[in-house]
């Protein structure tokens, strides 16, 4: 079965469990245990726990303190707790973590920690290590993301020129570089100088002439093709999952989700270098949400420096929220909106001292960011801007114009990219994303070169849109009439609204045209096989009809001043409307209809310009361009792609509104046959083996007897396989007539019996139950706010069945007309 909407290859072989299966996802074959694992977690093997393990020890507190009343029986028993096996307590790939079990672990860890610091002063000089060795590693993540980041922008940036010229002086200099030097440039022209030569110059000797064009043009959609082929060959041929923005796949890992390699040292490499190259093929494509992956790759790979991390899963995620700030910081230069947006938009679980360090982590980065100064101009942020006039009131309507265009666009787009998307892997397209991205790359180049604003990079194309006219500007998008006198120059700075020339007029049906190219191109660029993200393209189509709008204003005020609207405020030879403005709002709209975000967007926007006193335009676009999304569909960009690849993920935002009991949703259903359970006593070895190989469950609930049905506790399948298949090879006597006991005393047995296989330490004895009457609602706010995989439902202490996540995103899906099967994985 082919994964939908996933990178191609990524999941070739991967076995994808039955419908009836209850809380599976990597089919284990009687005790044949299958460890390899890709780079981000080194293969478990008998030997070198320590070294080797991510997650281990107890499923619970309770099962801790059950190991300490173990007795020993009359010949040696392993208690997989006093001597841990290699594996217990870790997780399968593709399967979610129990943050009960992960939490009640670093309690534990952190009590036992504590307790021998009062010992010895090594204890206490561990635990201060302990206690800081958080600090230290967002430390090195700011750092690690930071570079990595400058280096990316560095290098798209000169490979971006480099499709239109070469430096004479040194080819490593981007066309801005080159002619920094150069004596001979004129304001005009300021980037044409000799040091700098287009290839037409190289190869024909002229710049000028129909010759040149096209020797340029065809030389422009050579780098272009060149660019692509390697960005997808290295994805398709080194890390799969390299590909795309990340930020669905993020989400869905801090859920607690487990996806081996997503965030792996290969991922990282791959993604860094592809990243640049599919930037700067000119595809309609950014790389702030790919940034958010790099960083939160760096913070996994880092994380196995330190043990209080490498261990638990849950403790790592807390690494990685974290991560997900210093992503946006470096990616926009806005460390504020970074730790918002993690907070908003991408984390799961975010507790006060999360948010410290994502803070600290992002104030690193930017600061490191800042020391490499990408962009040469000793600023922070990408889009600097420097607004004269003040809004007016009268303005705040075409403000909340842009956000119905923002809202409506969004929608729009998320409908047509998802569809796309379903076409793409339904079709005889998916199978060729190489072709898929060389032809997409192709109608790109042919369509965007013979227009300025498409040929121009996306952030380059934005800071050009955000711009404010001066008097000595030479933009297209400033060719005014110059004011006859000197009255109408306005003050300081800033010019008096003046009539639009040829040049402008121009300018604006370039633009136009540049707004439906960009509109349905990006629907067919974002979610192919090379790193992609979305902010960019999106700011950009706001920003091109902010400015398209803006100068629609200002004109109407310029003709109109004895209007009603203009009256008092905006007088002749005044600087009323600042079209760059209208470019910035229209940008925050746009952005926050695709991925409806708000509170984290507006930060981010005045952090990105600097344009701090126009807060209250901003959020009012924002706010009213979600609203007109949401009439259309609560789903932002991200969840809609979160939905079409199947992964489990219970949307905090989303409501459950059904009246259903947790007896509905259960299983086993009326027809279905009865729930496979493990009694405490009884069973023997080869009773056990045989249950699980007949089934491909996730973990077992511990009944008293078959008759009474009572609920003892819930072993997971892994830590039974690996506790039966290590005793079978250190316990003298384990056989498979040997007993399983999951007893506190082992009970009294014949003389040549073999000796029993206790397993109690293993057991959670705390297992979630609900009853059979719990509303729906308020089991899915259960498995929400702890993070549940697995509840089960009692009847006066009886177990009925059990109730899965899968099992509750299948119940939503159907409510919601959905086809419940969509859901791939638990």
């Amino acid at each position: 079965m082919e994964n939908p909407g996933y990178c191609s290859g990524s999941f070739d072989g991967l076995h994808h469990p039955s419908d009836d299966d209850d809380d599976e996802m990597v089919d284990i074959a009687g005790a044949t245990l299958d460890f390899s694992t890709t780079d981000d977690v080194p293969p478990l093997s008998s030997g070198g726990f320590e070294e080797y393990t991510t997650t281990t020890g107890s499923s619970s507190s309770s099962s801790s303190r059950a190991a300490g009343m173990n007795g020993t029986g009359p010949s040696k028993l392993v208690d997989p707790l006093e001597d841990p096996l290699p594996g217990l307590g870790t997780y399968e790939d593709f399967n979610t973590i129990d943050w009960v079990r992960e939490k009640s672990k670093d309690r534990d860890r952190h009590r036992e920690i504590t307790n021998k610091s009062r010992q010895s002063t090594v204890a206490l000089l561990h635990s201060v290590s302990d206690a800081f060795s958080g600090w230290l590693l967002m430390l090195l993540v700011g750092l690690m993301a930071g570079a990595l980041a400058g280096g990316i922008d560095i290098a798209a940036h000169w490979l971006t020129d480099m499709k239109g010229g070469v430096c004479l002086i040194g080819f490593w200099f981007n066309h801005e570089h080159c002619c920094w030097t150069s004596n001979e440039t004129t304001f005009q022209e300021r980037d044409r100088c000799p040091q700098w030569q287009s290839w037409a110059e190289l190869i024909t000797g002229t710049s000028e002439g129909p010759f040149a064009y096209i020797v340029n043009y065809l030389m422009y959609i050579f780098w272009a093709l060149l660019f692509a082929f390697l960005a997808v060959t290295l994805v398709r041929a080194f890390a799969p999952y390299a590909c795309g923005s990340g930020i669905p796949e993020i989400k869905t890992i801090l859920s607690g989700f487990i996806i081996r390699g997503y965030l792996g040292k290969w991922t990282l490499i791959i993604k860094t270098i592809t990243l640049v190259l599919a930037v700067s093929s000119g595809l309609s494509l950014g790389k702030e949400g790919p940034l958010v992956h790099v960083a939160c790759c760096c913070a996994n790979i880092l994380c196995h420096l330190f043990t209080k991390y490498r261990k638990n899963e849950a403790k790592r995620r807390e690494v990685l929220s974290a991560a997900a700030a210093v992503g946006v910081s470096v990616a926009f230069g806005a460390p504020i909106g970074g730790v918002l947006f993690s907070l908003e938009e991408v984390s799961y679980y975010f507790p006060l001292k999360t948010l410290w360090r994502s803070f600290f982590a992002a104030l690193v980065a930017a600061f490191t960011l800042r020391s490499i100064n990408p962009f040469g101009n000793s600023r922070l942020v990408l889009f600097y801007v420097e607004f004269h006039a003040p809004w007016h009131l009268v303005e705040l309507a075409p403000f909340i114009l842009l956000g119905i265009f923002g809202g409506l666009w969004g929608a729009l787009f998320i409908r047509a990219n998802i569809a796309w998307c379903r076409k793409r892997k339904s079709t005889i397209l998916g199978h060729y994303p190489v072709i898929e991205v060389l032809v997409v790359a192709a109608l790109t180049a042919l369509l965007a070169y013979p227009n300025s604003y498409t040929r121009m990079s996306g952030a380059e194309l934005i800071s050009e849109l955000f711009n404010d006219c001066s008097l000595l500007d030479s933009s297209q998008l400033c060719g005014y009439k110059q004011p006859t006198n000197t009255s109408e120059t306005g003050a300081g700075n800033s010019l008096a609204d003046r009539p639009a020339g040829e040049g402008l007029y121009t300018a604006l049906w370039q633009l136009a045209l540049a707004l439906v190219f960009k509109m349905m191109i990006t629907v067919i660029t974002f979610g192919m096989k090379v790193p992609s993200g979305l902010f960019i393209p999106s700011m950009a189509v706001g920003a091109i009809a902010g400015r398209l709008l803006g100068v629609g204003m200002e004109q109407l005020a310029y003709y109109n001043h004895d209007w009603f609207i203009f009256k008092g405020w905006c007088s002749p030879g005044a600087d009323c409307i600042t079209p760059g403005l209208y470019a910035m709002v229209g940008a925050a709209a746009c952005l926050g209809g695709v991925t409806r975000m708000t509170v984290s967007l507006v930060v981010i926007m005045f952090e990105l310009t600097g344009g701090l006193e126009y807060i209250v335009p901003l959020m009012a676009a924002t706010m009213t361009s979600k609203w007109v999304a949401d009439a259309f569909g609560r789903e932002g960009i991200y969840e809609a792609h979160i939905r079409l690849n199947g992964y489990p993920f219970l949307e905090p935002k989303e409501e459950f509104e059904h009246s259903s009991l947790a007896v509905d949703v259960m299983r086993p259903r009326r027809a279905d046959p009865a729930l496979a359970v493990l009694t405490q006593e009884g069973m023997t070895v080869g009773e056990v083996e045989t249950l699980v190989e007949s089934t491909h469950y996730s973990g077992f609930p511990v009944v008293v007897s078959q008759e009474s049905q009572r609920l003892v506790g819930f072993v997971l399948r892994r830590d039974l396989l690996i506790s039966i298949d290590n005793a079978r090879k250190r316990q003298e006597g384990v056989v498979s007539a040997s007993q399983v006991v999951f007893t506190e005393h082992a009970p009294a047995q014949a003389p040549d019996a073999p000796p029993p296989l206790r397993l109690r330490g293993i057991m959670d004895l705390s297992p979630f139950t609900v009853t059979d009457h719990t509303p729906m609602d308020i089991t899915v706010d259960i498995f929400r706010k702890l993070g549940l995989r697995q509840c089960l439902v009692t009847h006066n202490g009886r177990l009925l069945g059990i109730i899965t996540k899968k099992d509750i995103l299948k119940h939503m899906a159907q409510i919601a007309n959905r086809d419940p099967d969509s859901i791939l994985f638990n």
